[in-house]
């Protein structure tokens, strides 16, 4: 995966300063009010967590921080103390943070936490995504188990074009090949130029597009062009809630164009036991790109408590 993957995960998950906002600021209050200790600036570090004592981070995103409130309340359903620090910035920020072991667990996605660490590596599946992070990794921290869930690019078509065409969630970005030229599709400018964008969309599937819109990063501009049918087919990132509310269909990347972007818990080796390894891994075989586009709906779209999300889930697939 290349450096500009990781560039734009940074950006692109401001999907609306309200739903961060929102998001961050229920997570902390949550944090507040349960017997859990949430004070303290994380930038300052503080008292190293270890063995039944885990500090849950979080970057500066809603996605981030509900996936965090999971593994933190995966961890206190094994009787683990856990403190939360959501909302805490980029991943410039929270790596450091775990090198020095002032947070002990932080949601990463493996794709994007590869192009920080090295911009070169290409892998060609989750596990040589895996095994080259930890490669690169500082020796102090480790990678548990990655989840099926990814939050990446993708193509995308609005309901009006997947009628027509017959397309629907199985069907793969290569069904586009006899269509995409009487298609219009958007994305960032970037799109227009990169590898992960039109140029690989024509040397990995064949497939050249009537025109392309320049709009945003997976934004509303993108949503709304798409929406309204201005554009057939954009970049999309595949747990962006506006897939469901407007019944987009993703399109499956069965070449891996876009890299892999699972959902990866990044953890501090000494401040997690045995029994908060397994739970974090039971968490992960359970969290499907489905699964997590469906708890982003709730919180971004209808403004649920990332916490209440996390527990109601867990909950549900027997983890809480």
């Amino acid at each position: 995966m290349t450096s500009h993957t990781h560039t734009s995960r940074i950006t692109r998950k401001h999907r609306g300063a309200a739903a961060v906002a929102l998001a961050a600021a229920t997570a902390l209050l949550a944090g507040c009010s349960s017997s859990d200790d949430t004070s303290g600036d994380p930038l300052k570090g503080g008292a190293k967590a270890s063995g039944d004592s885990v500090v849950v981070g979080s970057n500066n995103f809603a996605e981030s921080i509900l996936i965090a409130d999971v593994y933190g309340e995966a961890l206190k359903a094994k009787g683990i103390k856990v403190t939360y620090k959501p909302n805490i910035g980029s991943r410039e920020t929270t790596y450091g943070l775990l090198k020095n072991g002032s947070i002990s667990v932080l949601p990463e996605y493996n794709g994007a936490l590869l192009a920080y660490l090295d911009s070169k590596a290409t892998p060609k599946s989750t596990e040589e995504t895996t095994s080259a992070i930890e490669a690169k990794l500082d020796p102090k921290l480790t990678l548990l188990e990655p989840a099926p869930a990814q939050d990446k690019d993708s193509v995308t078509v609005n309901a009006a074009t997947a009628k027509k065409y017959g397309l629907t969630g199985k069907s793969s970005i290569a069904d586009l090949k006899s269509v995409a030229k009487d298609l219009v599709i958007g994305g960032s400018p970037e799109f227009q130029t990169r590898h992960q964008g039109l140029e690989g969309l024509k040397s990995v599937y064949g497939i050249e597009f009537k025109s392309f819109k320049a709009l945003d990063a997976g934004g509303p501009l993108t949503q709304a062009a798409l929406t309204k049918d201005t554009v057939q087919a954009a970049d999309i990132f595949t747990t962006d809630p506006t897939i469901t509310k407007e019944k987009f269909v993703v399109l499956q990347d069965t070449e891996n164009l876009f890299g892999f972007a699972n959902v990866q818990p990044l953890v501090y080796k000494s401040a997690l036991s045995k029994d908060g390894v397994d739970a974090l891994n039971a968490v992960s075989a359970k969290l499907d790109t489905a699964t997590l586009l469906d708890l982003d709906t709730q919180v971004q779209s209808d403004n649920k408590d990332p916490l209440d999300v996390a527990r109601t889930w867990l909950k549900s697939v027997g983890l809480g």
